[in-house]
């Protein structure tokens, strides 16, 4: 294993100038930056980060808290989380929040006060009082995705808006009997999302003079697999059909023109269908969406942590952006 010392030596400089060149940390010209690096290559020599962390009092390591790690927008929002704080020279560690309080109450109470991080980014996770103020007690930078959390600097969707963008391109078009597909209790944590998707829904219909029908409201659970039975009952059910769905998410919307073309209805002319995301597989079905850039996410929460890091107090709240895509899925009633 390559030392610190014959990297010095290679360079022709003194081990602590190795130290503060790689380290980042320290003054240091260029021209001896440039001899450590290239003495560092030739030698592979990679800085100890338990040296590294004794040395500075941190770690490099970034913990992420996220409710599924199976859910293509959770997945995706990490993959711009950890490309970016890849490139900061931090690596990440995964606190997956499952639906058994006790493991949940763990990671609160015991895995992240073992301070084994520099700062904590929370995906999509409501915290109650007492979690939040665990993590205060941290000492540590938070950066929150989705909230608001007053206590915590937090990065938000409106999704009231996103709702009503979707419900409006539909109404523009044309559609009254527009059903949506959302969720059912048990799905709906982490700031209600889905609740408030559905009175985005019913928002922007009441604004076009239109009384939401219980019957097209048909609850689901965010995945292909649910929005293709939602939209099985949603269209299967006897009396008036929809001309047009609302998923509140790809994944449902994709079950549903799924749903649609295996009961013979031809997916825009029969029936317009939406989403919410900005799905990877939205391109191949055609899907018109609201794109909420969730890789954008995770980059800009990773961002404002590495902003926070290097000064603390400089990250605030802010609102991410989202954009109406327009492709083959709706049509003109």
């Amino acid at each position: 294993m390559v030392s610190i010392d014959e990297v010095a030596r290679r360079a022709g400089v003194s081990t602590a100038t190795v130290s503060r060149a790689l380290s980042g940390r320290g003054h240091v010209s260029e021209a001896a930056r440039a001899k450590v690096q290239e003495a560092a290559d030739a030698l592979g020599y990679v800085v100890s980060s338990r040296a590294s962390s004794l040395a500075s009092g941190r770690t490099r390591n970034v913990g992420v808290i996220v409710p599924y790690l199976d859910r293509w927008f959770f997945s995706t929002v990490l993959s711009g989380v950890s490309s970016t704080l890849m490139k900061a020279g931090y690596d990440i560690t995964l606190y997956n929040i499952t639906a058994d309080a006790e493991v949940r109450r763990d990671v609160f109470s015991t895995f992240l006060r073992r301070q084994r991080v520099d700062a904590l980014i929370a995906v999509s996770i409501e915290l109650d009082e007492e979690e939040t103020q665990r993590l205060r007690d941290l000492a540590l930078p938070v950066i929150a995705i989705g909230g608001p959390n007053p206590s915590l600097t937090t990065l938000t969707v409106d999704d009231l808006a996103v709702a009503e963008l979707a419900t409006e391109h539909l109404l523009s078009l044309g559609h009254r009997d527009i059903a949506h597909i959302g969720a059912s209790p048990e799905f709906d944590l982490d700031f209600h999302i889905p609740t408030q998707r559905r009175q985005g829904f019913e928002k922007a219909l009441e604004r076009a003079g239109i009384t939401p029908r219980p019957t097209f409201l048909e609850p689901a659970d965010f995945t292909v697999e649910g929005g293709f039975r939602a939209a099985k009952q949603l269209l299967g059910r006897p009396g008036r059909r929809p001309t047009a769905i609302f998923a509140a998410s790809d994944e449902m919307a994709i079950g549903a023109i799924l749903a649609a073309r295996d009961l013979g209805y031809r997916v825009p002319q029969d029936l317009s269908v939406v989403g919410i995301d900005g799905h990877e597989l939205g391109g191949f079905f055609q899907l018109t969406t609201v794109d909420q850039f969730p890789l954008l996410q995770g980059r800009r929460a990773a961002e404002a942590l590495l902003r926070t890091l290097a000064e603390p107090g400089t990250a605030g709240p802010t609102a991410l952006p989202f954009e109406l895509v327009v492709r083959g899925t709706t049509t003109r009633r």
